[in-house]
């Protein structure tokens, strides 16, 4: 009976095991500042319940530093390529970063 408990657990904590946390560079490029970007963004990773920040560049361009799970920032990528509705997005960079916090908030940098 021991033998049976014990292998039920292992089963059970496999099970439950989460998926350990991703983290993404995302660099945005096209009309993205001064149309409420940062702010589409900002919603979009906090109904996504991902941790970081987004920013403005001297370029002209938008970063967002963001962690999660791997389908959730799938998710903000196609919703930043997508942007509010007076942008206009013409290129997405992203870039694979080791995870580097615990999970969090998601805030707006000025």
């Amino acid at each position: 009976m021991y033998d049976e408990i014990r292998k039920t657990r292992i089963i059970q904590k496999k099970n439950q095991k989460m998926e350990s946390p991703k983290r993404r560079r995302l660099i945005v490029s096209g009309v993205v500042q001064g149309v409420g970007f940062r702010k589409f963004i900002d919603q979009a990773a906090k109904e996504l319940q991902l941790s970081g920040w987004v920013r403005n560049l001297n370029d002209g361009t938008v970063e967002i530093d963001v962690q999660g799970s791997l389908a959730a920032l799938d998710e903000l990528g196609r919703q930043a390529i997508q942007g509010p509705a007076r942008s206009t997005v013409y290129a997405l960079r992203t870039e694979n970063r080791q995870p580097d916090r615990p999970s969090g908030e998601f805030t707006i940098i000025a």
